[in-house]
């Protein structure tokens, strides 16, 4: 099944825009945010139109509609990764929900998943405290990690962290010595944002299982990219963000396996939360209601339901591919650039469609300056993967990442514009 781009591009009204200079408008930078079709703003702009009210907070009829399409959502959410609806909890974004899991689970022993009653053994177990050890490791993006720093900070307990090889991907090669009987949490991402390797999660949740563990991915780069099950994925838990994969902004995604949610105690509190409150305490629902405070944002859930659709509709299978297709050609036409040093594979083997990159003599952000002024929007920066900029021995790097939308015309812009930042900057 090919793509259509064309057809897609269609569906992008921000796509036939000018950028600066009347120059036609090049995103490359939907690993920051992905653009939004149609489809989705429809959808958005309908429920406003229609159905607008407080889900799960009336008996009349537009809340009613409301409560209908919030848990309509999360069921179409919910079989766009092969889950259960009573498994998505519905977050602001992937960062709340990577804090959800990491507050919930040094929580667990202490708080009891139900508020006034104690704690299980489920939640005992899944507890983090003195002398444990948590995994993660040098790909992550800072909500993967920052989370799990302060949990350590919290409960005593040690960070670990699988190193990267020189070509940006997880060395596995001590895991042996990593994964022992006082890892509590691996958490890894599924396809790093900055070198776009893919590590092995199932195998890596494994070997979580195999210590008793629980199995933690990010899933924010790779489900918007890829035609994901999360059984297979072997998480416990996975979330990622609504506005990466054509969805709005201000929602994101949890899923879990329904006993480890269950073993969890709530993030956030007060209405929407609660089973029983008296002014002595409180008990709490069952998920994933107990992890959702608040008025839903149920219009944004309408608009990542949208989101699935489309990208349903389009072929997970055949993105993945035109992505492959970009991206290769983006590693050939870069590194045949003299000065341009690609971080992350050289190959498109167990690797997604972010392409960061040096070019001697010239800072990142000078180079993401230069393609601006050609239209070519980019990412410039630490991309929020700080340690691995480091361990890849740079401060900084400019991110071409690519999505459905983009063209391989559009990739020799970018070729293209770099040999301009060089020339402009005497570095070419």
């Amino acid at each position: 099944m090919s793509l259509d781009v064309a057809a897609v591009r269609a569906d992008f009204p921000v796509l036939a825009r000018r950028a600066r200079g009347g120059h036609p408008l090049v995103y490359l930078d939907s690993g920051a945010t992905a653009q939004k079709p149609l489809a989705v703003l429809d959808a958005e702009r309908d429920f406003y139109l229609r159905h607008n009210a407080a889900a799960h907070r009336g008996a009349h009829l537009l809340s009613e509609e409301a409560t209908d399409a919030y848990e309509g959502a999360r069921a179409r959410v919910a079989a766009f990764i092969g889950a259960d609806p009573g498994e998505i909890v519905f977050t602001r974004n992937a960062t709340e929900a990577a804090n959800l899991i990491a507050y919930s689970v040094g929580n667990a022993a202490t708080s009891g998943p139900s508020g006034g009653r104690p704690a299980g053994p489920a939640a005992e177990r899944l507890a983090v405290g003195p002398g444990d050890e948590i995994l993660v490791t040098e790909l992550e993006h800072h909500a993967n990690l920052v989370p799990w720093q302060q949990l350590c900070l919290r409960a005593g307990a040690r960070l670990r962290w699988f190193p990267v090889t020189a070509e940006g991907r997880v060395d596995l090669s001590g895991i042996g010595a990593l994964v022992t009987e006082r890892t509590k949490v691996v958490a890894v991402t599924g396809q790093s944002n900055v070198t776009g390797a893919m590590p092995p999660v199932a195998a890596i949740a494994a070997a979580a299982h195999a210590a008793g563990a629980l199995a933690v991915v990010d899933g924010a780069q790779l489900v918007p990219h890829h035609s994901v099950s999360v059984r297979e994925t072997g998480a416990d838990l996975l979330f990622f963000s609504s506005h990466k994969m054509l969805g709005p902004t201000g929602i994101g995604v949890l899923w879990g396996r329904r006993e480890v949610l269950e073993a969890l105690p709530p993030f956030i509190t007060g209405g929407s939360v609660i089973e029983v409150v008296r002014m002595e305490g409180s008990t709490f629902l069952p998920p994933p209601q107990r992890f959702e405070a608040g008025v839903p944002a149920a219009a944004q859930a309408v608009g990542l339901a949208a989101a699935c659709d489309y990208l349903d509709a389009v072929g997970l299978d055949a993105i993945a591919e035109h992505e492959r297709a970009l991206t290769e050609r983006a590693l050939e036409a870069l590194t045949a650039i003299p000065g341009v040093r690609v971080l992350g594979p050289l190959t498109t083997e167990r690797r997604g469609g972010a392409v960061s990159f040096t070019v001697d003599g010239v800072h990142p952000h000078d180079v993401g300056q230069v393609l601006d002024e050609l239209g070519i929007a980019v990412r410039t920066g630490h991309h929020c993967a700080w340690p691995l900029h480091r361990a890849l021995g740079v401060q900084a790097s400019t991110r071409a990442s690519f999505y459905l939308y983009n063209t391989a015309e559009e990739v020799d812009a970018l070729a293209d514009g770099i040999r301009t930042a060089q020339k402009f900057f005497g570095a070419g």
